[in-house]
């Protein structure tokens, strides 16, 4: 059983930051974050890939958001600098293949709130 656990969301004001992290249980995945808002689908964000060596990000978000992970802890970051209004949404962590689409991930975390104020 696979179980993914966001923490790190929250209210920041445009311009500001915030770190999101994933723990992950079981054993070492690609991973991704990939975020909704009410009444529009999933949206990929970002991936990296099992060893980290490999990344990929939506066009919106280059630049700003930076996608890691601590393979020792089993944890996978997204920071999000530069935040703007339009990245207000839930965040899911998932993991799976390695691929820049919500469909390329089989697991997925519960979820956690970011709100960029203007």
């Amino acid at each position: 059983q696979v179980q993914l656990v966001e923490s790190g969301g929250g209210l920041v004001q445009a311009g500001g930051s915030l770190r999101l992290s994933c723990a992950a249980s079981g054993r070492t995945f690609n991973m991704g974050w990939v975020r909704q808002t009410p009444g529009k689908e999933r949206e990929f964000v970002a991936a990296i890939s099992r060893s980290g060596g490999s990344t990929a990000y939506a066009d919106s978000v280059k630049g700003r958001f930076t996608i890691s992970r601590d393979n020792a802890k089993n944890t996978v970051y997204l920071q999000m600098n530069s935040l703007k209004p339009e990245d207000t949404a839930v965040y899911y962590c998932a993991a799976g293949l390695f691929g820049t689409t919500p469909g390329s991930y089989e697991y997925w975390g519960q979820g956690t709130q970011v709100t960029v104020s203007s």
